[in-house]
């Protein structure tokens, strides 16, 4: 009478253990790839938040004067989105520059691990 087996047998166990160190080799360089990239993706979403934010504010205050925010800097647009830059961007201090009224600026916007995007102000008093 033959005895059933009752579980894996330790090469069956090591070839297991190979298949899936292979697929990790594999797949956590471009886990690494990704992370960055969305990164960078997020920076540049920011910045582009940033230049909407001016053009709509620009549109505001030609309307209705004293509604809006003025906007004579670089500096000046962290104002413009609701509730201010989120955490780990900050805008570029060498960007400094005025920005005389309707007129635009070109800002660079500084994002967590090293990532930088520009945008676009459009100076109104």
């Amino acid at each position: 009478m033959r005895i059933k087996q009752l579980g894996f047998t330790l090469i069956e166990l090591v070839i297991a253990v190979v298949i899936i160190a292979i697929l990790a080799v594999v797949a956590i360089p471009k886990y690494i790839s990704l992370s960055n990239s969305a990164q960078i993706s997020a920076t540049k979403d920011v910045a582009g938040s940033l230049t909407s934010a001016s053009t709509m504010n620009y549109g505001v205050r030609s309307a209705t004067p004293g509604s809006g925010q003025a906007v004579t800097g670089c500096a000046d647009a962290s104002t413009l989105l609701q509730g201010g830059l989120p955490a780990g961007y900050t805008i570029n201090a060498t960007d400094a520059g005025a920005v005389t009224a309707a007129q635009t600026g070109t800002c660079t916007l500084d994002g967590p691990d090293s990532t930088t995007a520009t945008f676009v102000i459009i100076g109104i008093a």
